[in-house]
């Protein structure tokens, strides 16, 4: 069975906002249309769906690096901020852009808590992932014979 490895990134994340968009505990909190996502950007982000992005991404790199917690999170989503005229040091993404989206994830059954390892995904959330994963290697592998050997 193909699993998130087998697919390209961004293919699999904008699957995942298409379902996401239809989740009714998935939504932007009513402040994302002003707020940057961290210390280390200039303005707010330009998608008007960039909450949904983030949730999916969310989602494939709890997948791939589970259990994770929300400081390695932060971390990841992080950035190079300029400091003047010394170096670029980097800096975190703001907590309430990772937290928020993590427990609406979370009240969604997608995603839970292992103790005090991080956060992994649910058996709902695997399965969602490996499905999606599914139909796009099979719509690739329509154009592309020669990735029939990964079905």
């Amino acid at each position: 069975m193909p699993t998130v490895y087998d697919v390209p990134q961004d293919i699999l994340v904008n699957r995942l906002v298409d379902h996401l968009r239809h989740v009714s505990q998935v939504s932007p909190p009513s402040w994302s249309a002003f707020a940057k996502t961290g210390s280390h950007a200039e303005r707010q982000p330009v998608q008007k769906d960039w909450w949904y992005v983030r949730c999916a991404s969310l989602l494939r790199k709890i997948y791939v690096h589970g259990p994770i917690g929300l400081s390695q999170l932060e971390s990841d989503y992080g950035g190079r901020k300029s400091v003047g005229y010394f170096i670029a040091h980097h800096r975190d993404a703001g907590g309430s852009a990772v937290r928020k989206a993590i427990r609406q994830l979370e009240m969604a059954e997608l995603v839970s808590k292992q103790g005090n390892k991080g956060r992994v995904l649910t058996p709902k959330g695997v399965s969602l992932l490996d499905k999606k994963s599914t139909e796009i290697l099979k719509e690739l592998a329509k154009s592309k014979p020669e990735l029939a050997r990964y079905m």
